[in-house]
């Protein structure tokens, strides 16, 4: 089975690169660019992985990862958090991996192989 991946990102050219590598991974891709569409795409079907970027407008990164594992429904869904800010800096997070902006396909690959094998 495929592991289902939510991407939120607001930035177009990202999300597609993050489309395209998670794909190639053997993911089904899902994409929101708001952390309000990105929660309710999380609750009404929850995915086993989210790939979360910091700032968004609106409800922002931190404040979707707060609702997410407060949630019954998305509390066991992984989160990997994208940004440009440093590791230290998302520590309250309490993400499963970060993937630092700007990356490579060989850094989504790491980060979602340390979190499960994806065949």
């Amino acid at each position: 089975m495929q592991p289902r991946v939510l991407v939120i990102e607001d930035e177009q050219d990202v999300c597609d690169l993050l489309r395209r590598h998670l794909s190639g991974l053997g993911c089904e891709v899902r994409t929101a660019d708001n952390g309000e569409l990105g929660l309710l795409l999380a609750v009404t079907d929850p995915p086993d992985l989210v790939v979360l970027d910091i700032r968004l407008p609106g409800v922002d990164g931190r404040q979707v990862a707060r609702a997410l594992q407060a949630d019954p429904r998305t509390r066991g869904c992984r989160i990997v958090v994208t940004s440009v800010l440093d590791a230290e800096d998302l520590l309250d997070i309490n993400a499963d991996a970060v993937l630092p902006k700007p990356f490579r396909r060989a850094d989504v690959k790491r980060a979602v192989d340390s979190l499960w094998e994806v065949n």
